[in-house]
């Protein structure tokens, strides 16, 4: 099979890329990634050395390139977003355009060529905040900020076209991942990269929002499932990894990291900031097998090990994936 991974030079669609480069029905991968602040080949690692990988440097918004990469693929695995609540808060429209009309141009040219199979990657806040209970995969949509809107609505997009079109897609949506290679402006790779440096560390509000934090590699796992076995039309809710409050989090982050409260600040509370994300995950569960395997302490301790050993990784060079589809990717060397 041949399989499209939007977004494959972030954080997930990265260490899904490898993943996906591990199985031996794999005949060719092919990355389309803009490239933006949080996007880097490098991400990519030892993959970038297997000649199944071609590496394509562009917006999911360019139709023409779309539709050129589209050609010859099976398969479409959908990262490609923006991602960052605070970010959306003062950048909406960017959010609708990348977000939504993105997954609108990708879904019309996988209709187009047929594809097999289209994943389409999203999370949890789309249900909105639960102060009790768990968001079910049949849940109303409640988000609260613009960046839960626009994957909200993405959703829609591409459940549509299963709808009116016959387009296999399912949708995945996931509690918070965590784990090597975040662009530091998540909570844990932020935090980690300031009390490595000895700076301080802000808490919104009373530090009480409460997430559910999931290892990369055990989304991963989960995504490949719906891939591969997802029923057509359907959503599969991704979850599993551990509940705890920011602060919570924060303290576990100043044990791995040698740092005390002392660096803590508390700050007043970001604007709808919701107060707690929680999903049941019994669906994929029984229907596909999925289980995450990855211990939060063991797997968190990793993580703040990656960052330790690679500071020159915080904020990496971006480089360049490809001039054209039809030249074959190079690593770069230093």
């Amino acid at each position: 099979m041949n399989v499209l991974v939007t977004g494959g030079a972030g954080f997930i669609g990265s260490h899904y890329v490898k993943q996906l480069l591990g199985a031996d029905d794999v005949a060719r991968v092919t990355v389309l990634d803009a490239l933006t602040y949080a996007g880097h080949v490098e991400n990519l690692g030892e993959a970038l050395l297997d000649a199944r990988l071609t590496c394509v440097e562009g917006s999911v918004l360019d139709a023409v390139l779309v539709e050129q990469v589209m050609a010859g693929h099976t398969h479409v695995v959908h990262f490609a977003a923006e991602s960052h609540v605070d970010r959306s808060l003062a950048g909406g429209p960017l959010f609708v355009q990348t977000n939504v009309l993105g997954t609108q141009v990708l879904v019309g040219a996988a209709c187009r060529h047929q594809v097999q199979r289209f994943v389409h990657v999203s999370t949890d806040e789309v249900y909105g905040p639960l102060p009790v209970g768990e968001a079910t995969e049949d849940d109303p949509l409640q988000p609260t900020v613009p960046y839960a809107a626009s994957k909200a609505a993405s959703d829609l997009i591409a459940l549509s076209a299963y709808r009116t079109y016959g387009l296999p897609v399912c949708v995945t949506r996931s509690s918070n991942n965590f784990g090597s290679a975040q662009y530091p402006e998540k909570i844990i790779p932020l935090f980690v990269s300031r009390l490595l440096r000895g700076e301080p560390v802000t808490l919104h509000g009373r530090g009480e929002h409460v997430r559910n934090w999931l290892h990369v590699s055990d989304n991963c796992a989960g995504i490949d499932l719906v891939r591969r076995g997802g029923k057509p039309g359907e959503v599969y809710n991704i979850g599993g990894g551990t509940d705890l409050t920011s602060r919570a989090l924060t303290g576990e982050l100043l044990r791995l990291c040698g740092a005390d409260w002392d660096s803590v600040l508390y700050i007043p509370d970001r604007r709808a900031n919701d107060i707690r994300y929680a999903m049941a995950w019994d669906k994929i569960a029984n229907q596909l097998g999925y289980e995450p395997r990855r211990d939060f302490h063991e797997a968190l301790s990793d993580t703040v090990d990656w960052y330790r050993h690679n500071h020159g990784r915080w904020t990496p060079p971006r480089h360049a994936c490809s001039v054209s589809l039809d030249a074959t990717w190079e690593p770069q060397h230093a």
